[in-house]
C-alpha cells in the first residue's frame, strides 16, 4: 500500500486545485452605500436600510413574489413560477430599501431576522447610464425630464410590505429610510407608479377621478400615460365625487403619497401582469409638508419602543 504523509497530501492537492483554497474562494459581495451604510432608522424590532448584497436582494425579491404573485393576483412568468422571486433587469442597478424584523421568528418558534417590507430606488442619473425608469413602459416622461433638466429625480418602485406587517410602523420606517435616501443625494422630486389592485379601472372610477378632479400635477409638472395605454381617470364628473369616500377607498400608500403633498398625471395605465391599475406620481421635495418632514426627519439614530 501506498502512504502519504498528511502534509504533502494538502500540498499536493492545493498545487492541483488552487482555487479551492479559502484565500482563493469567492467571498459575497458586500455593496457600499457611502454614508447610508448601516441601519437607517429603528422601530422596537424593525430596522430599515439598504440591501447589502445579492443575498438580501432576492429576499427582497422572494417577498415581491409573495405579495405581488401569491396574494396579490399577478401573473408570474415561466422564470418567476421557477425561482420564486420576482425579478426583472432594473434590479441589478437600483438600491433597494429593507424593512427587517429582528424579532421574527420560524414556524419553530426560533429568532430569525426577515425581510417584511421593500421599496426600489432608482435615481435619474443611473437610469441614464442603464436602461432609463421603469415607469417609462407606461408613461411618457421623457417630456418631464426635459422641461427640468438638472432636476434630481428618483424613481420609486415596487413597494410591498408583508401583510401582516402593514402597520402605521412598518410605513414610518419605510418614509423614513426614503427620506434619508433623499437627503443623501440630494434629491429633488420623487416619481414612479402606484397602484389600485385590479385590472378594471371602471372599479376605481370614484377614486381615479378623485385624483383627477383634486390632485392633477400642474401641467409644468404633468405626465401623460402613453397614448396606447392610456385609460381616462375623470370617469366621474367632479361634483359627482364624494373626496371624503374617495379618499378612503383608495390604497394606504397612495394615502400617504397624497398626504405629503404629491400630484398625479394624466391617464391609469392598466397593468394585466401585476392585475393592478396604475398612476403616476410626482413627489417634489420642496412641497412636501413641514410637519412631515419634521416626523420623518433625521431620525436616523432614533430608537423608539
Amino acid at each position: 500500500m501506498w502512504a502519504i504523509h498528511a502534509d504533502a497530501g494538502r500540498k499536493i492537492i492545493a498545487g492541483a486545485f488552487p482555487l479551492l483554497q479559502p484565500q482563493n474562494l469567492l467571498k459575497p459581495k458586500k455593496y457600499k452605500h457611502g454614508g447610508l451604510d448601516g441601519a437607517l432608522a429603528r422601530l422596537g424590532s424593525l430596522e430599515v436600510r439598504l440591501a447589502n448584497g445579492k443575498k438580501e436582494i432576492r429576499k427582497a425579491q422572494r417577498l415581491r413574489f409573495k405579495v405581488f404573485f401569491r396574494k396579490g393576483g399577478a401573473i408570474p412568468d415561466a422564470k418567476a413560477a421557477i425561482t420564486r422571486r420576482d425579478a426583472d433587469r432594473f434590479d441589478k442597478f437600483c438600491d433597494h430599501l429593507i424593512v427587517i424584523d429582528h424579532a421574527a421568528r420560524t414556524r419553530f418558534g426560533k429568532i430569525k431576522p426577515k425581510v417584511v417590507g421593500a421599496y426600489r430606488l432608482l435615481r435619474d442619473d443611473v437610469a441614464q447610464k442603464k436602461s432609463g425608469f421603469y415607469s417609462a413602459g407606461e408613461y411618457d416622461i421623457a417630456p418631464l425630464l426635459a422641461r427640468h433638466g438638472g432636476t434630481r429625480f428618483l424613481e420609486l418602485g415596487r413597494s410591498c410590505v408583508l401583510e401582516q406587517y402593514r402597520s402605521k410602523r412598518t410605513i414610518e420606517l419605510l418614509w423614513r429610510g426614503i427620506l434619508a435616501y433623499v437627503r443623501h443625494y440630494r434629491i429633488d422630486a420623487m416619481i414612479g407608479c402606484a397602484s389600485l389592485e385590479g385590472a378594471n379601472p371602471l372599479a376605481h372610477a370614484a377614486a381615479l377621478s378623485f385624483l383627477a378632479h383634486h390632485a392633477r400635477a400642474d401641467e409644468d409638472w404633468r405626465v401623460s400615460a402613453r397614448r396606447e395605454m392610456h385609460v381616462p381617470m375623470e370617469m366621474l364628473a367632479k361634483e359627482a365625487v364624494d373626496p371624503r369616500k374617495a379618499m378612503s377607498a383608495l390604497p394606504p400608500l397612495i394615502k400617504g403619497y397624497l398626504r405629503c403633498g404629491a400630484k398625479f398625471g394624466d391617464g391609469a395605465v392598466v397593468d394585466r401582469k401585476f392585475n393592478t391599475t396604475d398612476v403616476f406620481v410626482v413627489l417634489r421635495v420642496a412641497e412636501i409638508e413641514a410637519r412631515y418632514l419634521d416626523h420623518f426627519g433625521p431620525a436616523e439614530a432614533r430608537d423608539a419602543a
